[in-house]
């Protein structure tokens, strides 16, 4: 069963997998010349004309972009936190939903696997893709660095942890909303909305003191890379919190799915 969702999902997993490593790349062949020829200097002077809080939302108060590491850890990261939980998101709103909506839930069902067995097998293939595309991307980020100029290997090794928080939450908590869904055009929208809705809220709590409490409401909050840019560490609690989440939404998701009757 498993074999059988690995195989199923691999072509989207390559093509979203391409398309982080292909911004990423242009960005690395292109940042060279970005800093050269007194560039850096007026980029400096542009991001003055910026609010403390704009800088706050995109780290640019405690990053440089003075190479391709200080890109990343401003706003480069930002792209792999949203590529990541965007991937991992339509991916857990649709692994389930997409038997029921292309009518193969009745293959399965002739199959000798329990409603559990499918939940899991399937739940399972995700973290697995998650895993691995978070590795491969490590890899390549690397490779590119080493080649690019001097960064610090703990902060970047630190940061390369931080998408599986949120985007394991974001596939876990997708999972379960599909259970109620009978269709993946709805989840598709549901699954985009939640991860660009999280972002803001995570941006808007930056911006001003009185919306603090937003942070919570925030996905991306458990990534928390201010604190690994700033102590070199992982805070510890958001890293319990998810795992707390993703039990939650994959235990509710099995409970749910063993209970839901199919049209």
């Amino acid at each position: 069963m498993l074999k059988r969702e690995l195989k199923i999902n691999f072509k989207s997993f390559i093509i979203w997998i391409s398309i982080l490593i292909g911004l990423f790349l242009f960005v690395y062949l292109l940042y060279p010349s970005i800093i050269s020829n007194g560039n850096l200097g007026q980029i400096d002077e542009m991001m003055r004309l910026f609010p403390e809080e704009v800088l706050k939302s995109f780290n640019l108060d405690i990053a440089i972009m003075d190479s391709a590491f200080g890109w990343i850890k401003s706003e480069g990261w930002i792209f792999v936190l949203l590529l990541m939980g965007v991937y991992s998101s339509l991916l857990g709103g649709t692994i389930l939903l997409k038997e029921e909506s292309d009518k193969t839930i009745e293959y399965l069902g002739c199959l000798p696997v329990s409603r559990k067995q499918i939940v899991l097998s399937k739940t399972l293939c995700g973290y697995i893709y998650i895993i691995i595309m978070n590795i491969i991307f490590f890899i390549f980020n690397l490779i590119a660095l080493k080649l690019s100029g001097d960064f610090d290997i703990k902060v970047f090794i630190l940061l390369s942890i931080t998408p599986l928080l949120s985007s394991t939450v974001l596939y876990s908590l997708s999972l379960f909303i599909s259970t109620f869904m009978r269709k993946t055009k709805k989840i598709t929208a549901i699954c985009l909305g939640i991860t660009f809705a999280s972002y803001l809220l995570n941006i808007f709590s930056t911006i001003s003191t009185q919306v603090d409490f937003l942070k919570y409401l925030s996905v991306f909050t458990l990534c928390d890379i201010r604190n690994v840019i700033l102590n070199e560490k992982i805070n510890i609690l958001m890293l319990i919190i998810t795992i707390i989440l993703n039990l939650v939404f994959v235990k509710l998701s099995e409970y749910k799915y063993q209970r839901k009757e199919f049209v």
